[in-house]
């Protein structure tokens, strides 16, 4: 046989991907040379014939209609990697594995997976990856720990409560992903430290019989003045409680107690929206959710129930969508008991209204998919729609309450006891601990409440480290096992580290509540009554005057941003209020202009504020611009300015400098449902403005400006009508095109990366039709990781120029 003649008689190489396939193709099944078949998002639910195909390496299976796995595949001999993912298998059979000497990649995940064949093992000496997330195991599949050689391995959403330690003892596994499972051993939140914690884990297991410890993170949620922090500290107190107006919650309080063996850690989450862009930070799974809703403010009308309790339902759905939640009525006693039924039943019924009106929606987005002319283009987005169905937000009961009894409380505190103890509703309350983790957790409390620590809690990480090793039964302790336990710590909530943040990796907050703190300097209730209030002594001591503080009024009231001056005598004067001014330093930096302290690094590494960079240049002396480094500049002289999305205000000045909307515009939209988070669009201007420096912002919209070409951002959040809109005026040529392209494709890319944040939110990008009143969309298809750009091919009839531009551009049909 002569060179290359085998790639003449046939391909070794076939993608038949989103083909609508029911059946192989015949002359698939007789290319005898063929190695790699895609066929990918198909309709196939067997491959018949698929054993002839005796040189085959790579064969992808995944996103069809396959229910009986196919037995023919033991046949394929050579066979080094294997997708079946994303069908409806229910059962291996054995004796296919055992065909299969070289396969080295094994992707099972999204299907009805229980358990594997036991001849699993004997591709010990070939599998590194294997994929058996979102399937059915409720405990871990024995073949896998024969795999001596695996190397990645994913069991994430599944109903694991353990994992066994063999599978950790060797050094061939480099990644291990776990979370979405119900764990006790080791918890989750070992887990999420990655392979090496859980490996430190185990270890420390063998030094002594594991602890069970049953703790709860409990979230009191609900409007201002509803009674959460009444409800919270009764029940730590086990008596009534009340928390007078003027003592109401700023920021977040955090506090915790026993009931029994439960250790419940209490999150009093204040009410106001002003605080709700910070909430999210703290908003974790697994949780007890307390919802408090005042019934005396109640009334049976949409409006009030948007606000009292809609608002806090939706967005957690869409934060933490497998939540439990308990909804409180406060202030019975100023309610008379029909009155208090009636608005019991009114809030039970419009909750169930929401959640099936959330699951109908879903449901008409997934059949929409499904209904199309090409559904295979849009298998991604209906997947994360069926994951979304299947997110279930647990509302019990609504308890009403007198804060005034404590027969009342004391129901409460039983009804709440009853609900944690049930492994239905809370299946990783408990958690098997080895001993030192409890001895740590001991330890630092111990330290945070010692006369010597500061109120605020910050303590070095090799100071911590010294002052732990004093305990007799610590002196051993290292680092490495003390950055483990505070990553769990930090994870339950019990103290806060960032490790993820450089200038602040060295810190360990051993009092949560000072984070809170430093938040609430400048995310607060009334903020511009705390920049008027500066005492004239404050602004001496900043070597600025009662003019500078009317200055920084006028700019925090028409423009949202704060000079450096402004932030630093505004966060002295507060921290005085507090009584805690031995840390302004510390916080705000030593440099008086330029001094950055942890504020600010906490402040940007959540998304809250950005510095505005008018007063830095390129510097012509710096290094070739690398991605993902620092870009060199020159700092100006002049003062730094740091811009507070949140409260920014409605302005013409972005209007101005767009000129108003042309109907040849460029133009897509990016929906949300059920609506766009509170905070997302604040947090989105902090991503883009700092990836576009050249930009104007105002309360709901945003002009990028890239290379001299601008792009309007607009937020329009209305029920069931929730979307971002982004412009940029008609291109010219080719060239002008696909750098359009290219800037609205990041735009879109930030918005969908941020919005994984949200679990339970839906986004999916349209393109309108510019013909006047034609209200027809084009709905984006799935993006192709490869490229960044979207692969689609779309008849060119549609009407309107956005649609045929959209789609010429998708395929690359645009010509000049």
């Amino acid at each position: 046989m002569r060179p290359g003649q085998e790639q003449e008689d046939g391909l070794r190489e076939v993608s038949l991907s989103t083909q609508r396939l029911r059946v192989l193709p015949p002359a698939v099944l007789s290319n005898p040379v063929l190695e790699s078949l895609d066929l990918d998002r198909n309709k196939l639910r067997s491959i018949t014939g698929i054993s002839k195909l005796c040189n085959l390496k790579k064969l992808i299976l995944s996103k069809n209609e396959i229910v009986d796995f196919p037995n023919e595949i033991q046949s394929l001999v050579c066979l080094e990697k294997l997708e079946l993912n994303q069908n409806q298998i229910r059962v291996i059979p054995e004796g296919v594995f055992s065909h299969l000497p070289r396969l080295k990649h094994l992707r099972l995940n999204n299907n009805r997976l229980s358990a594997l064949p036991r001849d699993l093992a004997a591709c010990q000496g070939s599998l590194q990856y294997l994929n058996i997330s979102n399937n059915l195991f409720r405990t871990f599949p024995q073949p896998v720990l024969q795999l001596a050689h695996l190397q990645e391995l994913h069991v994430q959403n599944n109903a694991l409560r353990q994992l066994p330690k063999d599978l950790f003892q060797g050094q061939s596994l480099k990644m291990f992903k776990a979370n979405g499972n119900p764990l006790r051993e080791p918890p989750s939140e070992v887990c999420a430290g990655g392979i090496q914690q859980i490996r430190n884990y185990f270890s420390q297991l063998q030094h002594g019989s594991g602890q069970e410890d049953k703790r709860v993170k409990t979230m009191f949620l609900g409007a201002s003045l509803a009674g959460k922090s009444t409800i919270c500290k009764s029940l730590k107190q086990g008596q009534t409680k009340l928390v007078p107006m003027e003592e109401r919650t700023v920021g977040i309080e955090i506090s915790e107690f026993q009931i029994e063996d439960f250790t419940f850690l209490f999150w009093d989450f204040a009410g106001q929206l002003e605080y709700y862009v910070t909430h999210h930070v703290f908003i974790t799974p697994q949780a007890l959710v307390i919802l408090v809703i005042n019934l005396h403010m109640y009334q049976t009308n949409d409006k009030i129930f948007k606000e009292l309790v809609g608002f806090w339902i939706n967005n957690l759905f869409m934060r933490v969508p497998n939540s439990v939640v308990l909804p409180v009525g406060t202030h019975v006693d100023c309610c008379r008991k029909e009155e208090v039924d009636e608005k019991r039943h009114d809030i039970m019924a419009k909750i169930v209204a929401m959640l099936a009106e959330r699951k109908s929606n879903l449901a008409h987005f997934i059949d929409n998919l499904e209904g199309s002319k090409e559904p295979e283009f849009y298998v991604d987005q209906w997947e994360r729609l069926k994951e979304m169905e299947s997110c279930t937000l647990t509302i019990l009961n609504l308890v009403a309450v007198n804060c005034r009894d404590h027969r009342d409380i004391k129901k409460l505190e039983a009804t709440i006891l009853e609900y944690v103890k049930n492994e239905e509703l809370f299946p990783e309350v408990v958690r098997v601990l080895p001993p030192v983790y409890r001895q740590v957790e001991a330890a630092i409390v111990d330290i945070a409440q010692s006369e010597e620590m500061a109120d605020h809690g910050m303590m070095d990480l090799q100071y911590l480290l010294s002052k732990l090793s004093q305990w007799e039964h610590l002196a051993n302790l290292d680092r490495e096992l003390l950055q483990d336990i505070l990553r769990y710590l930090h994870r339950i909530g019990l103290v806060v580290w960032y490790e993820e943040i450089k200038h602040l990796e060295s810190t360990v907050f051993l009092q949560p509540t000072f984070l809170i703190t430093m938040f609430k300097l400048l995310v607060r209730y009334h903020l511009v009554q705390q920049l008027e209030s500066i005492s004239v002594d404050t602004l001496i001591g900043e070597h600025a005057t009662i003019r500078d503080r009317s200055n920084w009024v006028w700019t925090f009231k028409s423009k949202a941003m704060l000079c450096h001056r402004a932030v630093r005598a505004l966060v002295k004067h507060q921290l005085c209020l507090e009584g805690m001014r031995d840390v302004f330093e510390e916080i705000m930096g030593h440099r008086p202009h330029r001094g950055r302290g942890k504020l600010f690094n906490l402040l940007e590494h959540f998304e809250l504020c950005l510095e505005v960079r008018h007063a830095e240049v390129l510097n012509p002396q710096a290094s070739e611009f690398v991605p993902g480094k620092p870009w060199e500049t020159t700092r100006g002289q002049g003062e730094s300015w740091y811009l507070f999305p949140t409260y920014l205000n409605q302005t013409e000045e972005v209007s101005e400098v767009w000129g108003g909307d042309h109907p040849e515009d460029l133009h897509i939209r990016a929906y949300f449902s059920p609506e766009i988070p509170e905070g997302f669009f604040q947090r989105f201007l902090v991503k883009v403005c700092s990836f576009y420096s050249t930009h104007w912002v105002a309360k709901a919209t945003c002009l990028l400006v890239c290379n001299g070409k601008p792009l309007l951002i607009k937020e329009n959040n209305q029920r069931a009508y929730s979307y971002l809109e982004l412009r940029c005026r008609k291109p010219a040529g080719r060239t002008g095109f696909q750098f359009a392209w290219d800037f609205l494709m990041a735009v879109v890319f930030i918005i969908q990366k941020l919005a994984k944040e949200w679990p339970g939110l839906h986004v999916c990008v349209k393109s309108p039709c510019r013909t006047a009143g034609c209200p027809a969309e084009l709905i984006w298809p799935d993006m192709d990781g490869t490229n960044g750009m979207y692969v689609c091919i779309v008849p060119l009839q549609a009407n309107g120029w956005s649609w045929m531009v959209a789609t010429a551009m998708l395929v690359g049909l645009v010509s000049f």
